[in-house]
This record gives structure tokens, C-alpha cells and sequence, in this order.
């Protein structure tokens, strides 16, 4: 079924140039550098027949902020991202670069067959987006929320510096380090050996969403000690041999979902109300049926949990939630 659509990039990330200030001010007045405003988890998107495309600035035409480094492709383009606290333009200087693989010289704005710009987040865009832009939208959203949340120094609460290439954030009064935080949570898929998967829904979602079950790892835990415990407290489901598929960020606000099949050893329900108002045991047949008439919606492509429940279903399902 392809990669997890927000496990994807085409940016070497460049950790080596964080720290070496000369090159970041070198890199910055490279008017070959491509700019990506952030604002509260939103970027500039254009759009044309079904896919979606980052808008880049040049560095001298980006509004001050927060800058933050999000690598360098094989072409030897940079890449940046900026934090900006004001809305983000939809109105774009003449000298904006102009999407990839469009000849016609002019304004971006101007360019033919590509809908208006707007600010998009990973929940509207990443599903559309190639493969470069999507890792360059995650990194950044992460990095964004991360910044936003962190400004000052948990130890005496000074307010700290962005160093780095906006990977680190310097206490100046008692010199202790800060590094963006990356939260694990395991997501399943249950499923019974029998033929039938285990789909849940929040209390704070619309009738008839389903998902799979999930929940922040605990200090001290393995995942797979995770699984098991989450599935128990949420439902009152014994799992055991946890299988892994793999894992996507998911910066909401900075979160590493981590996704597994488990089966269940007993599929008696009892339900923690304060995390689950319904759950239901689906055959194949069930679940298609259900999507298909609209009973059942299910999370939005770019997820993990949609991978997984289309995994055990063994084809893609229509619909987004």
C-alpha cells in the first residue's frame, strides 16, 4: 500500500550544519534557499488536479520569525522554515519560486491550472503532498509546536535562545541545553484470529467514527508492555504478540504513533467510558458494507490508523473521516 504518508522525505535533514553558525548565515543569503512560513501548524499550499504543493519564499522576501533548518536535497537546495505569529499571505511577491515543473515566467500567482494559495495544516495537505514536501511539513510543524511551547527554561524560567539551526534552545542565565521532545504512542489494531477487528470511538467523536485503539507509552515501558496495557485499560481485552508495521510522526503536538497488530486472548468488552463510548467487533464483510452505506467513517488517509485497519481489511476502503 505504499509508504505511511507522513513517513516520507526527500531532505537530508543536515544535522552537521546546526551548530556552525558561518554556514546558517551563509545558507540564509544563498538566494537559491527556499523558505517555508509555519504558522500555528499551517503553511502555504497550492493546488492543481488532485495534488498539493508547498509555496516557498526566497529569504529576502520572508517576514521576520523564529528560523528553523530542515535540511538540504541532492540538488544542494536549502531549506528553511519561519515562525510567524502574524496570518500567512495569500497575496505572494513576483519573485516567489514558481511550482515545481512549471516553465511560465511571471508571478506565482499567476501561474495557470493551479488553484488559489491557502494555508493548509498535515491533516488537509499531507495525503497530497510528494514525498520532499511532506517530510519538509512535518519536520516543521514538529519543530513549530515544539518552539511555541518551550520558550522558556523549565529549571529558573528565563526565557531561552534559539540556537542550532532552531534544534536546541539555550537557558542564558544557568546554561542548561533544550531539545525538541518527541512523545511515544502506541496505536493497534485488535483483532481476533477469527476474522473480525476491533474499532472504537472517543466520546468526543460524531456517531459512527471509528478508529483503533491508542495511548502515550508510560516511563519505564516497553512498547509492547504498551499495547497490552492500553487495550486492557480501554476495552478489557487481553492481547498478546503484538506485531509491528511501523511508525510515522504525527506533531499533534509532537507525537511518534507506533503501530501494531495485536490479537486478543479474550473479546469480552468492558469499556472505559472516560476514553471510549462504543466499540465494536467488525468482520470483513461488516466493515465494508458499513463504510460503504456511510454507518461507519473511518480516520483520514493520512493516518496510521487508517494503514493499519486497511491492512487487516487487505484492500483500500473509500472515505474519509
Amino acid at each position: 500500500m505504499g509508504p505511511l504518508l507522513l513517513a516520507r522525505g526527500g531532505v537530508d535533514r543536515s544535522g552537521v550544519h546546526r551548530g556552525d553558525e558561518a554556514w546558517l548565515k551563509s545558507a540564509w543569503a544563498d538566494p537559491a534557499t527556499r523558505v517555508l512560513l509555519i504558522g500555528d501548524g499551517h503553511t502555504l499550499v497550492r493546488r492543481r488536479n488532485g495534488a498539493a504543493e508547498l509555496v516557498f519564499l526566497s529569504p529576502a522576501d520572508t517576514p521576520p520569525g523564529e528560523r528553523y533548518l530542515l535540511g538540504v536535497d541532492t540538488d544542494g537546495v536549502t531549506y528553511f522554515a519561519v515562525a510567524v505569529t502574524t496570518p500567512l499571505p495569500t497575496t505572494l511577491p513576483a519573485s516567489t519560486p514558481l511550482p515545481q515543473g512549471t516553465e511560465v515566467a511571471g508571478a506565482v500567482q499567476d501561474v495557470p491550472d493551479w488553484a488559489d494559495i491557502a494555508a493548509e495544516g498535515l491533516r488537509m495537505a499531507g495525503a497530497a503532498l510528494g514525498d520532499r514536501d511532506a517530510g519538509l511539513l512535518v519536520n516543521a510543524v514538529a519543530l513549530e509546536a515544539w518552539h511555541s511551547t518551550h520558550e522558556h527554561c523549565p529549571r529558573c524560567g528565563a526565557r531561552t535562545t534559539v540556537v542550532a539551526g532552531g534544534h536546541m534552545r539555550v537557558c542564558p542565565d544557568d546554561g542548561s541545553q533544550h531539545f525538541p521532545r518527541v512523545d511515544p504512542a502506541v496505536i493497534m489494531l485488535v483483532h481476533d484470529g477469527a476474522g473480525r477487528c476491533l474499532l472504537a470511538r472517543g466520546p468526543r467523536w460524531p456517531e459512527g467514527r471509528l478508529s483503533v485503539l491508542a495511548g502515550f507509552v508510560e516511563p519505564g515501558e516497553s512498547l509492547e508492555q504498551a499495547v497490552a496495557r492500553e487495550v486492557l485499560e480501554e476495552v478489557g481485552v487481553t492481547v498478546a504478540t503484538p506485531r509491528y508495521l511501523g511508525s510515522q510522526p504525527w506533531p499533534f503536538p509532537r507525537s511518534l504513533m507506533l503501530g501494531f497488530f495485536a490479537e486478543a486472548v479474550s473479546t469480552e468488552l468492558v469499556l472505559d467510558h472516560d476514553e471510549i463510548a462504543e466499540a465494536r467487533w467488525l468482520t470483513r464483510e461488516e466493515l465494508g458494507a458499513a463504510v460503504d452505506s456511510g454507518d461507519v467513517r473511518l480516520p483520514p488517509g493520512v493516518s496510521i490508523a487508517r494503514r493499519l485497519i486497511e491492512t487487516w481489511y487487505g484492500s483500500y476502503l473509500p472515505g474519509d473521516a
